[in-house]
């Protein structure tokens, strides 16, 4: 009502601005402390909160233990709140703010359902509009509406009236939306006082691992992203989360991967407060996990060939604990692409998340070139190919070529001396040219073709060296850059 009439019947009444920002805030951690109950809670804007309880209501002693426990602990945290419960969110959403039931049970029968439904307001259905002149009509209760035909309902209204009875009557389910995603496979924890040792965490933590892990095994599969909650006596919830290389059903590295993010959100990030009541430990994504191999290398086939998943369990370890504290995002990798220019020979990437195909295929022989965008850590020594030998590529390459000043005998012969940067550099020896064309498919004159030199000066340092263009064949004059050094 307007402010005026509100004081006129109430003259000590106090105003305050409405923040909305701060209500949709409060809201979402009100519904994200719900997930103590299922993990399926939504926000049922503007001022509730929708929980799918299906299945988890005998965990806290049946439907109504359920309610009173949901209406107990928020009262404790200062909220003033309704609960109902229906076998559809439509209903629930109705009885919670227009009627005195506060339980439908999932058992019921169409016909009590109807029953329930029939006596609520016409403004239960969430349509303002048609609530409106339907009130014009005389229709005041939903009961008014069942008894009459749909079809000029539909007519006047549109088809979306009859959809949001259907939803009430629970003939249609109606979906919700969860801020977060369930788990794949869960392990929980409740205690009757709070746990705020973090060493009492770390030991539950383990116990949950435990578990978890049995549970995985059960299905075949491992974990690939695992969440953790914990929720606080007085309401609050913290959250942590940690990613692995390869599906893991380990209890052992399960809890180290944990213990890792713990120490990280110690302190002020894991503030224990009174305690947490509830610890959850889910996998959030999960794979097919095949039983270990149990030979001491990667298993490789008649072509000594391993896919990128066949790690080596310790290196596997390192990456999954570098992850943990750093994100698993951010511990990097190189590896070949299918380009054979050589800064695009490379790409870095999460080293957790290996890519498939040809280009992700490594050899069980020592490693060959790997060029990076900063610099390249490539060891590989000359091989015989047929009667000819591979060139040699250099142990660092810049990510972007350095131009050079350089003087050569012949257009496309080796450099007999260069600049870069500002030292003069005489050249005793070298090897080339190693000729790399660019692609077929860039248009003429973005790409020209290269020819590499590994040079060595007098004093025994060498360099890779290239010179960009053909001449006049390419229509530009050739330009010489450094690329790389050994």
């Amino acid at each position: 009502m307007a402010v005026a009439d509100a004081r006129a019947m109430h003259p000590s009444l106090t105003l305050a601005e409405a923040d909305l920002l701060a209500e949709a805030a409060l809201l979402a951690s009100i519904a994200d402390w719900c997930r103590r109950f299922t993990p399926l809670a939504a926000i049922d804007p503007p001022d509730g909160v929708m929980l799918d309880v299906t299945g988890a209501s005998h965990l806290f002693g049946g439907e109504a233990a359920m309610l009173d426990e949901v209406e107990r602990r928020l009262a404790a945290q200062g909220f003033a709140v309704r609960v109902a419960l229906a076998p559809g969110p439509a209903l629930a959403r109705a009885l919670v703010r227009f009627s005195p039931v506060r339980c439908a049970p999932a058992e019921s029968s169409p016909e009590d359902i109807a029953n329930i439904a029939a006596h609520l307001p016409i403004a239960a259905l969430g349509l303002a509009e048609a609530a409106r002149t339907l009130a014009r009509a005389g229709l005041r209760h939903v009961g008014d509406f069942l008894s009459r035909p749909r079809a000029p309902f539909a007519a006047r209204f549109g088809p979306d009236i009859n959809a949001r009875v259907d939803a009430l009557l629970c003939r249609a389910r109606e979906p919700i939306s969860p801020r977060f995603e369930a788990p794949n496979y869960m392990a929980e924890r409740r205690f009757a006082t709070g746990l705020a040792r973090l060493e009492d965490i770390e030991a539950t933590l383990a116990a949950l691992s435990r578990e978890l892990c049995a549970l995985l095994e059960r299905h075949g599969v491992g974990a690939r992203r695992l969440a953790a909650a914990f929720y606080r006596v007085d309401g609050a919830v913290r959250h942590i989360e940690a990613g692995t290389s390869r599906p893991l059903r380990d209890p052992a590295l399960m809890g180290s991967l944990l213990r890792e993010r713990l120490a990280v959100l110690d302190g002020d990030g894991l503030d224990t407060g009174y305690g947490f009541d509830t610890l959850r430990l889910g996998a959030m994504e999960v794979e097919r996990c095949d039983p270990p191999q149990t030979t001491l290398g990667p298993a490789c086939d008649s072509s000594g060939v391993a896919s990128v998943g066949g790690e080596a369990p310790d290196l596997a370890d390192l990456i999954d604990r570098l992850g943990a504290r750093l994100g698993l995002r951010r511990v990097l990798r190189l590896y070949p692409q299918d380009a054979h220019i050589p800064e695009f020979a490379v790409a870095a990437l999460p080293a957790a998340y290996a890519p498939t195909g040809p280009s992700s295929r490594r050899s069980c022989e020592p490693e060959g070139s790997r060029s990076g965008s900063r610099w390249t850590a490539s060891l590989q020594a000359r091989k015989s190919i047929g009667e000819s030998l591979a060139p040699l590529r250099p142990l660092r390459l810049f990510e972007r070529p350095e131009p050079i000043d350089a003087v050569a005998l012949t257009p496309d012969g080796p450099p007999l001396r260069f600049r870069w940067r500002r030292a003069l550099h005489d050249v005793a020896a070298y090897e080339g040219p190693e000729r790399i064309a660019p692609p077929w498919w860039r248009v003429a004159g973005e790409a020209r073709t290269r020819d590499y030199f590994c040079a060595e000066d007098r004093e025994g340092r060498r360099f890779w060296l290239f010179c960009e263009g053909l001449g006049e064949r390419e229509g530009a004059p050739p330009r010489w850059f450094m690329h790389g050094l050994f």
